[in-house]
């Protein structure tokens, strides 16, 4: 049964369309459970009717053309339900409703369960026999098992655009299709989309109409030629070393490559309206379906050959093709399946608009930095068919995480007017730049900015940051294929201390792992969150940590303007072990003649233990950082940045809330400064909280700075107490995110968190 699943999965894997994947899975499925009917109906997105998309043993004709209504027989009452309906007699049933055309009339027996994904029923997959008997427990768990692999695939072939929708014909403008994401940068973006992926991913690549197929064609016979070439040379160079039967795996490929066998199936896409990598990515995942399937294990291995071949012509394709940063004239929507910060920094800051990703999450890198650049961004839109998305009209709404295709001329012009509005608002966010963070009865909390590029230091300034509550000494290590000599080091240290002095700068020490990975330096493990990162990374390698201490403390010679934070504390030993090291770092460079004070040394509270340590941690060093982000993924169980479960990942969870008060009883008394410096402190929402609770300082994006100035500059202490003490109580993210956007807005300073007309769409 087990091997029969994986056949069934991996056809529909490698079907080519939405309707070639359906028809796999109804023929396979009514030969394997011996019915007489198998059947698949989709729920349209835009009626959430039932549509009959698949059928073996109904009346084929009716396969895209009947529907049943949301609340409309025996297949909708399986939706609704979300749970298998099992009758021996439909017809008695009170749901049953007879599709006139299907030829259904005489089948007695139903099976029918739900197809579903991300809690949501993408299908039902249903089975009928004519006599009356009811499907036995395991025929029912052989559908439930199967409906419940295909749900993911199907999910993502729509997604990603390799099957085509339920409506094949390409929405027209004013269409309105909306998908909803997760917000990762609050704005509004409108204009047109561009897709991005990595280099040489055939998986990644979207359909595009060529400007010219003779081009496409010419460029793809380039790119063979080109592959023909290395494979040559490869053979040529390794023949001494081989054998003639290994050899002779090399005359296999070229033979692959022959203008009448793939090369030509690609040509023919070409010229049906597809650009080169398009075609060549179709082609290569039929071939390499097709070898899947066999039974000899040796054919099946030749899959793995015709997508390296894909890929050996899609990286000279590539060549040949502009960069998708050159392409750029107007200002667009970067869309990509996992947009990452390296293809960001591709592009030309000045020409983008707004970012899309169908993975990640609002703590991803890349969510960050577009915060920390003001770009609008959504993340997480797993059911958005992005590689159908290259060059259309766009809407992205950062604020609530919806996405807009082929938007009407209505929708664009209320987003145009939250656009507008967003303008008036940074002329007031302006106007704050140089006066404090001051509540309206005088409580002050010191806003500070978290940096990693050089570029940060006068936008930062420019917002009227107080300091630097975090600067992530990793950036600088994962631009270079080497280690940062302690010398470079210096000078990157001294330009950040240097543009903020006398300005307080905290340093972190290195901070790779969990999601970090510095490409001279790979940590490969099947739990990185859980595994060697942060100061455990840095304690097992003196050289890393004690040429960066002392780095940062040569830099700050004259301006004594260093704080020293160390990142992901779980134990006590870990702060007695690197509190030692700092002062004999400080001790060798006093040694050498540098004008230095010994700097101050904090921690980072980012894991549940410290939370619970923290009053020991408190009597041993001068300063505590709340990592709201990772406090948050280690509290909850979530990894950030995994699509399929970042719903779960909230900063306003009790517990979060919670263990953040905590922190603050446990250290009453203790003399030390609290600050958060996670994505939280960076919501205006969490940003009264986090005061609230009594924190001293809030470190956040540049971007975010004059929003939150704003916010608490409007109200009073008593106020954000007031608030604090009615959300602590409740149970629910939701409820108290809800909450609170009632009492801002019972506070007058709702539109300063958010465009009014948001409220609206």
């Amino acid at each position: 049964m087990l091997s029969l699943l994986r056949r069934i999965t991996q056809e529909v894997t490698g079907a080519q369309s939405l309707q070639a994947a359906l028809d796999i899975i109804v023929r396979r499925v009514r030969r394997a459970m011996r019915s007489e009917v198998c059947s698949i109906y989709l729920v349209d997105p835009n009626s959430q009717d039932y549509i009959l998309m698949a059928t073996r043993g109904l009346n084929a004709d009716a396969a895209g053309k009947l529907s049943l209504k949301a609340d409309e027989g025996l297949v909708s009452l399986v939706g609704r339900r979300a749970e298998p309906v099992n009758l021996e007699d439909a017809h008695t049933h009170p749901s049953f409703h007879y599709l006139s055309g299907t030829g259904e009339e005489r089948y007695k027996s139903f099976l029918g369960v739900p197809i579903i994904h991300h809690r949501q029923v993408l299908g039902v997959l249903v089975v009928q026999h004519e006599d009356r008997r009811r499907f036995d427990e395991g025929e029912e768990a052989f559908l439930i098992t199967l409906s419940a692999q295909l749900a993911g695939v199907i999910a993502h072939a729509e997604a990603t655009g390799a099957m085509e929708s339920l409506t094949p014909d390409a929405p027209s403008p004013g269409a309105d299709l909306r998908y909803k994401g997760i917000p990762g940068s609050a704005g509004v973006a409108i204009g047109k989309s561009q897709v991005v992926f990595p280099p040489a991913d055939l998986d990644a690549i979207p359909d595009r109409v060529p400007q010219s197929v003779d081009d496409e064609v010419d460029n793809f016979y380039q790119a063979l030629d080109a592959v023909r070439k290395d494979i040559r040379k490869v053979s040529s160079r390794l023949s001494k070393h081989i054998s003639n039967d290994e050899k002779a795996l090399f005359d296999v490929y070229l033979k692959i490559l022959d203008d009448n066998s793939l090369a030509a199936e690609i040509v023919n896409r070409i010229k049906d309206g597809n650009w080169a990598p398009g075609a060549l990515r179709q082609v290569v995942k039929l071939h390499i379906s097709f070898f899947e399937k066999m039974d000899d294990p040796y054919l099946r291995e030749r899959a793995s050959d015709i997508r390296d071949l894909g890929r050996r012509i899609l990286a000279h394709l590539q060549e040949k093709n502009p960069a998708a940063s050159e392409e750029i004239v107007d200002p667009v929507i970067l869309v990509s399946e996992e947009l990452t910060a390296s293809m960001l920094g591709e592009f030309p800051l000045d020409k983008v608009k707004g970012l899309v990703s169908v993975m990640g999450s609002s703590s991803s890198h890349v969510a960050i930095l577009a915060r920390a650049m003001g770009i609008p961004t959504v993340m997480g839109a797993v059911d958005l068919p992005y590689a159908k998305l290259d060059k259309i009209d766009m809407i992205v709404d950062g604020y609530s995480g919806q996405i807009y295709t082929h938007p009407s001329e209505a929708i664009t012009e209320s987003y145009q007017q939250i656009v507008d509005e967003e303008r008036e608002l940074e002329s007031e966010y302006e106007a704050l730049k140089d006066l404090p963070c001051e509540t309206l009865d005088g409580q002050r909390i010191g806003l500070y900015v978290n940096t990693g590029l050089l570029a940060d230091i006068n936008r930062s300034l420019d917002r009227g940051a107080e300091g630097v509550g975090l600067y992530r000494t990793e950036v600088p290590f994962m631009i270079r294929d080497r280690f940062p000599t302690e010398a470079d080091q210096e000078q990157i240290y001294r330009q950040q201390l240097e543009g903020f002095a006398p300005a307080p700068v905290t340093i972190r020490t290195l901070d790779i792992g969990g999601d970090k990975a510095l490409p001279y330096f790979p940590i490969k493990e099947e739990n990185p969150f859980l595994g060697w990162r942060g100061i455990r990374v840095t304690l097992d390698h003196l050289e890393i940590f004690m040429a960066q201490i002392r780095a940062m403390i040569k830099a700050s010679s004259g301006l004594h303007n260093l704080k020293i934070m160390l990142p992901m504390i779980s134990n006590i030993a870990e702060v007695e072990e690197a509190l030692a090291l700092i002062r004999r770092a400080y001790a060798e460079v006093k040694e050498e003649g540098y004008d230095v004070i010994m700097p101050k040394v904090g921690v980072m509270i980012e894991v549940p233990s410290a939370v619970y340590q923290a009053k020991e941690l408190a009597g041993m060093v001068d300063f505590m950082s709340v990592g709201s982000n990772d406090l948050t993924q280690y509290l909850l169980a979530v990894d950030r940045n995994n699509s399929r479960v970042a719903g779960l990942y909230h900063n306003f969870h009790p517990a979060v809330l919670r263990a953040l008060a905590d922190i603050v009883e446990r250290t009453r008394g203790e003399g030390v400064k609290l600050s958060v410096c996670g994505e939280m402190a960076g919501d205006p929402i969490g940003a009264i909280l986090i005061m609230a609770m009594g924190y001293d300082t809030l470190s956040m994006s540049s971007t975010s700075l004059p929003k939150v100035k704003a916010v608490l500059r409007k109200l009073t202490m008593q106020q954000a107490q007031d608030m604090l003490a009615q959300v602590m109580p409740l149970a629910h993210s939701d409820a108290v995110k809800q909450t609170m956007m009632k009492l801002v807005r019972e506070a007058g300073v709702e539109r300063l968190i958010r465009p009014s007309k948001t409220a609206d769409l």
